[in-house]
């Protein structure tokens, strides 16, 4: 499954009966958070799970990057298309479609995030954003920043931007109670004591106190299906079921908490009754209009528990 595995909670919960079925059945599940299978990323958070840089504190993820599929003007709709065709075929900026920038996009470093704090969800989120740029429609926001909260205090930031001539990055910043840790520049530790036993995939370097992964790489594309015909063929079918939902649930949360200016819990998100999709999906007739894009605090944002 690509992400997002779903655009709302509800689609969501479709999702998480339906890899508990494949466990059942003993069918595979691979997700499409490729950075899971990408040999460097893999040894970079063993590390930090061992204990490389202490009790994990704070994350910092970032995801700025320009307009991924910007919407075109109205006078492009040919007539015959429906509302469904219009908004397929400009997938990206509908909520109910692509799921907004964070759920759609950044969702690969809310990924890292829960990778980081074991696939554990958050207790809780704040998010702020908005959008800067108008859009000739559609319903998205072009930025947002996503406060984690986990049980413990540990916490998780993400800033998500998609603005064109500002500035561009997708890095990860750890902070530990005896070290730091990085992904942007390379694949980097801090402190000469971090990295123990076997160190034939790192590299020391005195000047800065830290350790650069200079270890084997591989196409994590490639790896992924590797390893799934790998497990189909010896009986043990991969099922990312669990991670993906989690990472998934983490992105609405925040989207839910930012577009309603609420904080939101994590069971307030994983229970929310707000279903996006269009009840009328026919492709040649299917009317809908869906809802504006939303203002934090005001009456017209549906409620995190609706």
């Amino acid at each position: 499954l690509e992400k997002p595995m779903a655009t709302d909670a509800p689609g969501l919960r479709s999702v998480m009966e339906s890899y508990k079925l494949a466990e059942k059945k003993g069918l595979a599940v691979v997700a499409g958070f490729c950075w899971r299978y990408e040999p460097g990323r893999r040894e970079f958070f063993k590390r930090i799970a061992d204990g490389a840089i202490g009790d994990v504190q704070t994350m910092y993820a970032t995801y700025y990057t320009g307009p991924v599929k910007p919407m075109p003007p109205d006078n492009r709709r040919k007539a015959e298309w429906s509302d469904i065709e219009w908004q397929v075929r400009n997938w990206y900026n509908f909520a109910w479609c692509g799921g907004d920038g964070l759920v759609e996009q950044a969702v690969h470093s809310v990924d890292k995030i829960s990778w980081l704090f074991g696939d554990k969800p958050p207790h809780s989120c704040v998010a702020v954003g908005g959008r800067q740029r108008p859009n000739n429609s559609g319903n998205i926001w072009d930025h947002i920043e996503v406060n984690y909260v986990f049980d413990g205090g540990a916490r998780g930031f993400l800033g998500q931007r998609q603005i064109p001539g500002c500035h561009g990055e997708n890095n990860d910043y750890i902070l530990g109670t005896k070290g730091r840790a990085q992904i942007g520049g390379g694949l980097i530790i801090t402190g000469k004591d971090a990295i123990k036993g076997e160190t034939d995939k790192w590299t020391y370097n005195p000047n800065g106190d830290l350790w650069r992964y200079t270890g084997p790489g591989g196409n994590m594309y490639q790896i992924e299906h590797n390893e799934l015909f790998a497990s189909i063929r010896d009986g043990h079918p991969i099922n990312n079921g669990a991670r993906m939902c989690n990472a998934t649930m983490m992105a609405l949360m925040g989207r839910i908490s930012g577009y309603t200016g609420r904080q939101v819990t994590w069971d307030q998100a994983l229970n929310s009754k707000q279903d996006l999709f269009p009840k009328d999906q026919n492709w040649e007739t299917g009317k809908h209009t869906p809802p504006k894009e939303a203002i934090p605090g005001t009456k017209e944002v549906i409620e995190p528990h609706d």
